[in-house]
């Protein structure tokens, strides 16, 4: 039986569109709301087949107030990653179908594959998953398309960041100094270029967190062409974030042991990992939010603000 509720959320056009691209004598038989996107509406798709088994499919949604240009351009960019990927090893998402202009749903959307495994945000096990996640991103630097994605784009600038209530200033003017150099020269590699625990799916026992493994690795949405440094620093910003700096500090090594190539020199290295954690700076509230909601009560502003602070201020002393 359909939800009622949750299936009102998805507007008639799309249920339409939807039912166009499933197998003969498939139909929706229930949508269920999917919890954690900060950008999308995500929804789980039971789609019953003609044998009378199930599969599932996930339909991604912006909606409004989200500027139907990005919606465009962020669903382009996520279709064209998953065909990419399709084939690769990388356990991405198959893509299904996607509408990045709304032409043909009430808003831009895009239908995937489901995967098994669920996000894992906890303290436990972290010395586990944390090799694992070096080893998959990895694997995805690894990857040599023959069309490129476009250019990363920078998230912030030295006028813009934030710098937090009580933060150490000296380190903090240090820190913007940095980027106010220009970006250091590299060697390009397939970004995902939103990498953090967020956007990675987990098989982990609850008796055996030591046995995890990676299932999945979700929203490909500003896949992008740029260096390898900035995706690991992403992950490493997250990490600090999350679970506290020093495993901000350890994600790089982590990359490095698993085979990643980062920037040779320390200067260099520190240019992209404070990019990234200063980025943060400007959005830490939008940041904490969703890390609450999927069980983190914990993660207030105010201690993640404590923790971006904590982060730069060892970057500058690590790096610096």
């Amino acid at each position: 039986m359909t939800n009622h509720a949750e299936a009102a959320a998805v507007r008639p056009l799309t249920l339409m569109w939807v039912s166009r691209h499933l197998e003969a004598g498939e139909r929706i038989v229930r949508i269920e709301a999917l919890h954690g996107g900060s950008t999308a509406a995500m929804r789980r798709l039971t789609i019953g087949t003609r044998e009378g088994s199930s599969r599932d499919l996930v339909l991604r949604t912006f909606v409004d107030p989200f500027p139907a240009d990005r919606a465009e351009d962020w669903l382009g960019r996520e279709a064209g990653a998953l065909t990419l990927l399709a084939g690769t090893g990388v356990p991405a998402p198959g893509l299904v179908a996607a509408d990045p202009t709304a032409a043909h749903c009430e808003y831009p959307s895009l239908l995937m594959t489901h995967l098994v495994g669920r996000t894992v945000l906890d303290d436990e096990g972290l010395e586990t998953r944390v090799p694992l996640l070096a080893r998959q991103l990895v694997a995805i630097h690894a990857l040599r398309p023959v069309e490129r994605p476009r250019e990363y784009v920078a998230l912030t600038t030295a006028d813009t960041v934030v710098t937090p209530e009580g933060a150490d200033a000296a380190a903090w003017a240090a820190a913007i100094d940095v980027i106010r150099r220009p970006a250091p020269p590299y060697e390009g590699r397939f970004l995902h270029r939103d990498f953090q625990p967020g956007n990675v799916l987990f098989d982990v026992s609850p008796p055996r967190p030591a046995a995890a493994r990676i299932t999945g690795v979700v929203d490909w949405a500003v896949a992008s062409w740029g260096p390898a440094d900035l995706d690991v620093a992403h992950c490493s910003t997250n990490l600090a974030l999350l679970h506290g700096p020093a495993w901000g500090l350890r994600f790089a090594e982590a990359y490095e042991e698993a085979g990643g190539v980062l920037a040779a020199a320390a200067n260099e290295r520190l240019y992209w990992q404070v990019r990234d954690a200063l980025a943060c700076s400007e959005e830490v509230q939008w940041v904490a939010q969703p890390w609450r909601e999927a069980g983190r009560p914990e993660l207030t502003t105010r201690v993640v603000e404590e923790r971006l602070d904590a982060y730069v201020t060892a970057l500058m002393d690590a790096l610096g």
